[in-house]
């Protein structure tokens, strides 16, 4: 196993970190390195918001379901999918664009979350941790509103980086599913009520499966979060139609 997957192998969320700045030259470097990540017909169809004011930190711990560690990030990254800056382009240089559609907007969040990735790996190789909030999506609204997001940006995710704390680098990575239930040859398996319980029981631990089914049905994909979250993505997709 070389180096590169190694440390994919061992990066996990970081929620606590050190008080230790992240220096101008690394977060430089996460930067560029989030830059050069593959994309559609390199368009870059990301901008990436470095949020430094300390006051929009805290606002953004109130907006994301209230996860203090946020403010306590020493770098905040926010990855916007940009169908804007072509289509803006495209009538400066005097084209006749169509708006952006839901087609851009997804192409748009794949680069985006792409480079994201990137600068998560980059961090990783730099001995920084790192953890996505994928509640920057929630309340889209509000979200746009405080971030200043024109026409046809939308925010994607937001990373927040920092340098573990002994206990976060010691704590064990959760357990993947393994690659039999992943990797479906040639095409999607239908998988069966006694495969997906032999893919989800190892998560239930102690607990009787159906207990810890329930639990997290309600706790994720029922939750108030979850279903606000669809209701402000499905009416900003109202701008795409």
């Amino acid at each position: 196993m070389n180096e590169t997957i190694r440390q994919l192998y061992e990066r996990k969320s970081v929620r606590v970190f050190e008080d230790r700045e992240i220096s101008e030259e690394d977060k430089r470097l996460i930067l560029e390195a989030a830059t050069m990540a593959p994309t559609a017909g390199n368009q870059q169809l990301y901008t990436i918001l470095d949020i430094t004011d300390q006051k929009l930190k805290e606002k953004l711990v109130a907006t994301c379901d209230n996860q203090p560690f946020i403010a306590d990030a020493k770098l905040v990254l926010i990855f916007c999918a940009d169908c804007r800056k072509w289509y803006e382009g495209f009538k400066a240089a005097g084209c006749e664009p169509r708006k952006p559609s839901v087609g851009d907007l997804l192409l748009a969040v794949s680069d985006t979350n792409i480079a994201a990735q990137n600068a998560v790996t980059a961090a990783q190789s730099l001995g920084i941790g790192s953890c996505y909030i994928g509640d920057v999506m929630e309340n889209c609204e509000e979200q746009r509103r405080l971030l200043k997001l024109p026409e046809y940006v939308f925010p994607a995710t937001m990373l927040v980086f920092g340098y573990p704390t002994k206990q976060q680098i010691e704590r064990v990575k959760p357990e993947r599913v393994p690659l039999k239930h992943i990797v479906h040859e040639n095409g999607y398996r239908v998988m069966d009520k006694a495969e997906l319980r032999e893919m989800f029981a190892p998560k239930a631990g102690v607990r009787a499966y159906e207990d810890y089914m329930k639990a997290f049905c309600e706790r994720k994909y029922n939750s108030d979060f979850s279903q606000e979250m669809t209701r402000s993505v499905g009416e900003y997709l109202k701008d795409f139609k």
